[in-house]
């Protein structure tokens, strides 16, 4: 009998849960496609930026490496 209650107990707060998650999510305000692209447009060229600075970054250490040890 206390297992059927614990598990009650489970489903309830599921629900609970769920019906807290829909609520919350008619509250979220969705960008709009032209605020979605642009941000989208600011991380791609971040990206690209910092995977060239890594990129210079990591042949300047190359090349000093080899030949401090070549």
């Amino acid at each position: 009998m206390v297992e059927t209650e614990q598990s009650l107990g489970l489903v309830d707060r599921m629900r609970g849960f769920v019906k807290d998650v829909q609520s919350e999510a008619t509250k979220v305000s969705w960008p709009s496609r032209a605020e979605l692209r642009g941000s989208t447009i600011v991380v791609i060229v971040t990206v690209m930026i910092v995977a060239a600075f890594i990129g210079v970054v990591d042949r300047l250490l190359t090349f000093g490496v080899s030949k401090l040890f070549g």
